[in-house]
């Protein structure tokens, strides 16, 4: 029984540290898109700036953002936004969309990235978190 109760408490040691990374991730994440806060918005009552705004950008097909004037880069690059897509294109936004009207230089960080990630991925097209 002493052995049955142990793996128990260490499965839900497991799946609270798991959580609680994720939750830091996120906040990390927060903290990390205040570099794109200059050009971008996110979260309910988001509007475009210079750059469109990223709700629900995960599924989204690149150059979709109503109201946002778009390069042809952008329009043309048929992409459709998930993990794997925008972790490539924010190491270097130029080289993956040749022509996009995006100046940033890109973050190099795997860490930093997967946290961004974690932030912008956690909102839905409305701009409120998913469940």
């Amino acid at each position: 029984m002493t052995k049955l109760t142990f793996g128990a408490l260490t499965i839900l040691t497991v799946i609270a540290t798991a959580a609680a990374a994720m939750a830091q991730d996120v906040a990390a994440g927060k903290t990390s898109f205040n570099k794109c806060l200059a050009c971008h918005a996110i979260g309910e009552g988001a509007k475009n700036k210079v750059g469109p705004e990223l709700n629900g950008l995960n599924g989204r097909k690149s150059g979709t953002a109503e109201g946002y004037n778009y390069s042809d880069a952008n329009k043309n690059s048929g992409i459709t936004w998930d993990e794997a897509t925008f972790k490539e294109y924010i190491k270097d936004p130029k080289a993956k969309i040749p022509g996009t009207k995006m100046a940033f230089a890109g973050i190099k960080n795997e860490t930093e990235i997967n946290n961004l990630w974690s932030f912008i991925s956690q909102f839905d097209k409305d701009g409120k978190i998913k469940q």
